[in-house]
């Protein structure tokens, strides 16, 4: 059987998280990393683009290199986008969901901060989730919207600006929150800050590890042994990074720092795969 591979696809680098937590826990699996940069961020966008884009890109990317799994490591594009891929593709889809479940479980003192995007803390999704788990938990939105962009200015080495981000995380202080839900993948990006910033709180929850979890639990549905899984390629993890709009300044030392480093790194990949542009379709 060949080496299992699995697609990794977000708007940004954000979905590096989910990469590492894959490539942590399941080393003898390719990456291939899509970010459609020149649509970032997809909160901003309409609902039909983010659809489109998604479709388009991730086809693409299958064609070129075909995966055993696909993961939409974008909490947006997750609420939207998955039915879509699933019917244009027998490839298994995972999406990534805010881990408000795991949080109840593991809060002390029932107040629980949830971290997120603003087009996510506005989504009616997340107050599903938080009626489903956390009905009896103080539970604390902050949607910042410029936390993704500083994350994403991380990879040309710009670092957080960390008086900006102390002011942001206010209200979690002011909830006495124990446990903070972490509801966007660039968020694990700059965990170490986040606790630093917040020492007071016990629980750090991510999808992370669930999500390697999951597709470990498909390609082994698929026949791969896990011990096969599990052990090391002895290649570059990410066969390759496909960015839609340039290739962001520093990006390789940045995935060398991940450990997951790549060969073939490309960027304005989209214009001659997909047909689309930084605006929308084409």
């Amino acid at each position: 059987m060949t080496t299992p591979r699995v697609l990794v696809f977000d708007s940004g680098v954000g979905g590096l998280s989910i990469a590492e937590c894959i490539h942590r826990q399941l080393p003898g699996v390719g990456l291939v990393y899509v970010a459609d940069n020149a649509g970032f961020p997809y909160g901003n966008q309409p609902e039909s683009v983010v659809v489109e884009r998604s479709q388009a890109l991730i086809g693409a990317a299958l064609d070129e290199f075909p995966c055993d799994v696909v993961v939409v490591a974008c909490n947006t594009a997750s609420t939207v986008v998955l039915p879509h891929l699933r019917a244009m593709t027998s490839t298994p889809v995972i999406g990534v969901v805010p881990a408000v479940k795991p949080a109840v479980a593991l809060s002390v003192n029932r107040r629980i901060g949830v971290l997120a995007t603003p087009a996510t803390v506005r989504r009616p999704y997340l107050k599903n989730l938080i009626d489903e788990f956390a009905g009896d938990c103080t539970v604390e939105r902050l949607g910042h919207p410029d936390l993704v962009y500083w994350i994403e200015r991380l990879v040309t080495g710009t670092p957080v600006p960390e008086e900006a981000l102390h002011a942001a995380l206010q209200p979690f202080r002011d909830a006495g929150v124990d446990t903070v839900v972490l509801g966007c993948t660039h968020y694990p990006l700059i965990t170490g800050t986040l606790r630093a910033q917040l020492p007071e709180v016990k629980f750090w929850v991510d999808s992370g590890d669930a999500i390697a979890r999951r597709t470990a639990w498909l390609l082994e549905k698929q026949g791969h042994a896990p011990g096969s899984l599990e052990q090391p390629r002895g290649s570059v993890a990410v066969e390759a990074a496909l960015f839609t709009g340039a290739v962001p300044e520093g990006l390789e030392a940045f995935l060398s720092r991940l450990e997951l480093g790549s060969d073939d790194i490309r960027g304005h990949w989209a214009t001659s795969a997909a047909g689309i542009t930084a605006t929308g379709s084409a």
